[in-house]
């Protein structure tokens, strides 16, 4: 039994993570942070370096949790890179940060918040960043 994090260093990110971190403190689980890099590239701006990893892992400690955080590369689908971690540490929450996009951009552009939301195979909790 693990709490899952969807991890990108925004403000959403680092919401979904504190709360990723209260949940895993209040069920007594362990945390698995992803953080996955766009399309398969190898390097990507929205990839952690060492030390935003340490700050997670350090962050965690400081509330009792374990965790682990990893970047694995996904295609097209984030969400399907997401449900194979859900299924491979057996994780009973999924969290999300969200940002809001109009009717329009979710339109163009898409919703990988929305698939995540529609086929998960565990609750997600979806949470917004502060202000």
């Amino acid at each position: 039994m693990t709490i899952l994090v969807g991890y990108l260093d925004t403000p959403e990110g680092r919401a979904a993570l504190d709360v990723g971190i209260a949940e895993a403190a209040l069920r007594d689980q362990p945390l698995v942070v992803v953080n996955s890099p766009r399309r398969g590239a190898a390097v990507d701006e929205d990839m952690l370096a060492p030390e935003q990893v340490s700050e997670i892992v350090d962050l965690a400690a400081d509330r009792g949790v374990r965790v682990e955080v990893r970047q694995p590369l996904h295609g097209d689908s984030l969400a399907d890179t997401l449900d194979a971690v859900v299924r491979e540490v057996d994780a009973t929450l999924v969290v999300i940060g969200l940002r809001h996009r109009s009717p329009v951009g979710k339109l163009i552009l898409g919703s990988t918040a929305q698939k995540i939301l529609l086929d998960a195979a565990v609750p997600v909790l979806a949470v917004k960043a502060a202000g």
